[in-house]
């Protein structure tokens, strides 16, 4: 296959996503759900909304100008060990080895391989040929790069056994919001969206909000209370109940609405249903904060710099949107 012909599947791929028919939905629903009870019906219709959006043509075409794709060379083959915090949260990686002409050997996770089986045999149905272009594999061997997403312990793991190999290994990040108080109710609830969509379990998920001193966290509290159908899930009320309870044990202060407890500190990373905040004087000692955790922040959610990305848009990145901010495609196509 050549550029275009790969090129044109995936915009296939992404038509065809948005369009599967509700016998054949209900059926993933239940088979990735019984896989992965975080997996809801409403977080995988999100997670394939995120994949049509990144394979619509024209977001495709501008992504891939600026590399030199169309010259062909002879295919490496890429170890994926790929993770399964939140529905398809691989697929990018896969994108990036076929649609630059490499083979993708894939290590699943062994809580998201029913979605990303689906998706990769609808690609194969829509373009035979791609099916000699990846396999699945148990144990990685005999591969020339490797791609590993997991967390910070994992990753040392990663670097003994893949340290010979180009490789991308990637650990724990999580993402942040900047609010200065004059959000709008609307702006409000697309933030919480990017905190609660997928239980909060992705590292594009705001896990801490920085807010200017004095802000006025009852009035978020009560914009968000209309989220609580989230606290109707088992492992999240259970995992609600158990952050609450040792924070009443230990005394440490909290504010609560019934479906997330906001807690102060200078850390980043929140457990799931508690969104850590920290107060910030002014810009400079936001930047000086800031700076002090960017190897830790995915995105910065927000209405103005340094945030990166709208309210309510963390959990649709387009296809240039590369985990870690590490160019994916640049380091495809640099092997040698």
């Amino acid at each position: 296959m050549n550029f275009e012909e790969r090129l044109r599947a995936f915009v296939l791929l992404g038509q065809r996503l948005t369009s599967i028919d509700s016998i054949t939905l209900n059926s993933l629903y239940d088979r990735a759900g019984n896989q992965n009870p975080w997996f809801t019906s409403a977080n995988v219709t999100t997670a394939l909304t995120g994949v049509s959006r990144i394979l619509r043509e024209s977001d495709l075409r501008q992504w891939l100008s600026s590399y030199a794709i169309d010259r062909e060379r002879a295919p490496k083959t890429i170890g994926l060990v790929l993770a399964g915090n939140i529905p398809l949260v691989g697929f990018h990686d896969i994108l990036a080895v076929l649609i630059t002409g490499n083979i993708a050997l894939i290590k699943l996770s062994s809580k998201d391989s029913v979605l990303i089986e689906f998706v990769l045999q609808q690609l194969t149905d829509i373009e035979p040929r791609f099916g000699d272009r990846f396999s699945f594999t148990e144990q990685l061997k005999n591969f020339d790069a490797v791609i590993a997403t997991g967390s910070d312990n994992t990753s040392r793991y990663f670097e003994y056994y893949f340290g010979k190999y180009p490789s991308i290994i990637r650990k724990n990040r999580t993402s942040c919001a900047i609010l200065t108080g004059k959000e709008t109710d609307q702006e409000l609830d697309k933030l919480a969206s990017d905190v609660f969509t997928y239980f909060g379990l992705g590292c594009r998920n705001v896990s801490k909000l920085w807010v200017p001193e004095n802000y006025d966290f009852p009035a978020l509290l009560d914009q968000w209370k209309k989220y609580e159908e989230i606290i109707q899930h088992h492992k999240y009320a259970n995992n609600y109940d158990y952050q609450k309870a040792i924070a009443l044990v230990n005394k440490t202060p909290f504010l609560d609405n019934g479906i997330v407890l906001l807690m102060e500190t200078d850390k980043i990373v929140s457990p799931v249903s508690v969104l850590y905040y920290q107060y910030y004087q002014n810009e400079n000692d936001l930047n000086e904060k800031l700076a002090l955790v960017s190897d830790k922040i995915q995105c910065i959610v927000g209405s103005a710099p340094p945030a990166t990305v709208p309210f309510g848009q963390a959990q649709f990145p387009g296809p240039g949107d590369y985990a870690d901010n590490v160019d994916t495609v640049k380091f495809l196509l640099g092997l040698s």
